[in-house]
């Protein structure tokens, strides 16, 4: 899910970074220049979800109800308002385990990654075998959420 949402922002020119949540997901990061309220990125954010539940709806699904999740992967657009709460990065999870909310690198997506394998445990040889920091882009990016896209989607 996690790579398709990083795809589709590709399409819109829009680069994206990874971060596991110390939970059971992931969190796709497009940082934007704030043109534009929260109620427009939010709907933007709305219709790439739906849009890909409706591409693949035995994999994919929109709405928050977890009876309507069982067996796919909800794409939480939700997070994109101004009253929602997201973990940090390097962020320690109150959880058995003691999870971490690691930035990680697209290459290291895969079937086999747990979003909670980083622990208060390995996280530091973990950051000691980095080469480098994945979002270390991320401040210089001055990406712009298109108006011709927010229009096309009927969002302004």
């Amino acid at each position: 899910g996690a790579a398709e949402v990083g795809e589709r922002m590709a399409e819109f020119d829009l680069q994206s970074f990874l971060k596991t949540t110390g939970g059971k997901g992931l969190h796709v990061v497009i940082p934007i220049q704030p043109e534009h309220d929260w109620d427009a990125i939010k709907a933007f954010t709305r219709a790439v979800a739906e849009s890909m539940a409706h591409d693949s709806p035995r994999r994919f699904v929109a709405q928050a109800s977890k009876a309507k999740r069982k067996g796919r992967i909800f794409v939480d657009y939700l997070r994109n308002d101004h009253t929602a709460t997201a973990v940090a990065p390097y962020a320690l999870r109150a959880r058995p385990g003691a999870s971490v909310a690691m930035p990680i690198e697209w290459e290291a997506l895969s079937p086999e990654l747990d979003p909670a394998g980083f622990t208060l445990e390995n996280t530091p040889v973990h950051l000691k075998r980095r080469k480098a920091d994945p979002w270390a882009d991320m401040t210089r990016l001055h990406q712009r959420l298109s108006l011709h896209i927010l229009k096309a989607l009927k969002i302004l």
